[in-house]
């Protein structure tokens, strides 16, 4: 199934779940990797109009990818009071995605238009573009790659100058491939990713792409008024000074600080 078709299952699957009144955990079932223990270390305002698709952490400032076609934008905001402080537009053909910041510089990802913008972070002026082969949905820096998701169960390594392919990780849970990863945080030598429309986000060995834990976030909405269907957990960004986890979701009102349990270990061998 390509990208495109996991995101039109995925959202059948989401309507169902609210027809049925089912919350997104309980639709999509419950898997086998343990969940990680988390707890609410802050909350902060949040533009309740961005349509949240990356988030980065970066001296002090929040950097934030927001999507839908004619709407589209890299912010830098101000995270005690949501405030964008800079902000660049992204041409209306462009519906931006995934958001890293690496040696100074910021990527910002397309859905489905094969374009990678580059940025300056301290000033948001444009730097350039990279052409990527696949739709871009998720981002993040492992250390040495990019590690980018395209909507399916397999997330693609990328030379940070180049964007040369360098590999592949195929994540499953218990052998049951993880469809529809999407935002992506580098974190201790894991990866996060939220599964989209849910507000599942799978604890991922790079090494062996296996699911080894899971942050469940559905408790985060009832800290929040009631919010569209559309409004779901998407924007993850780890405070290197802190530790804590910055998460927050389209349309919603609300940034949130979470401070995680011990993850669980990983040691897995990459997937060819």
């Amino acid at each position: 199934m390509g990208a495109r078709l996991h995101r039109a299952f995925y959202f059948l699957l989401f309507s169902v779940c609210l027809v049925v009144g089912a919350s997104p955990g309980e639709c999509f079932g419950a898997d086998d990797a343990p969940g990680v223990a988390w707890r609410v270390a802050g909350r902060h305002p949040h533009d309740p109009q961005a349509f949240t698709q990356g988030l980065v952490m970066r001296h002090g400032h929040l950097y934030e990818s927001t999507g839908r076609y004619g709407r589209s934008s890299l912010r830098r905001v101000d995270p005690a009071t949501g405030r964008a402080l800079a902000r660049r537009d992204l041409p209306a053909a462009y519906f931006g995605e995934g958001l890293e910041e690496h040696d100074g510089r910021l990527y910002q990802l397309t859905w489905r238009e094969n374009t990678v913008f580059v940025f300056d972070a301290a000033t948001l002026d444009a730097l350039g573009q990279r052409p990527l082969a696949t739709e871009g949905w998720g981002l993040c820096h492992d250390g040495t790659s990019f590690v980018i998701s395209d909507g399916s169960s397999v997330l693609r390594r990328y030379d940070p100058d180049t964007f040369a392919p360098r590999g592949r990780i195929r994540v499953a849970d218990q052998g049951v491939p993880v469809e529809a990863l999407n935002e992506l945080e580098c974190f201790d030598g894991r990866i996060l990713a939220n599964v989209w429309m849910t507000d599942r986000v799978a604890v991922i060995d790079p090494g062996d792409g296996r699911v080894v834990g899971w942050l469940d976030l559905s408790g985060l909405r009832a800290l929040m008024p009631p919010l569209p269907p559309e409004a779901v957990a998407n924007g993850m960004a780890l405070d290197r000074e802190t530790g804590r986890l910055w998460v927050t979701g389209k349309l919603w009102p609300t940034v949130f600080e979470l401070e995680l349990a011990t993850l669980p270990p990983v040691g897995g061998k990459e997937a060819p």
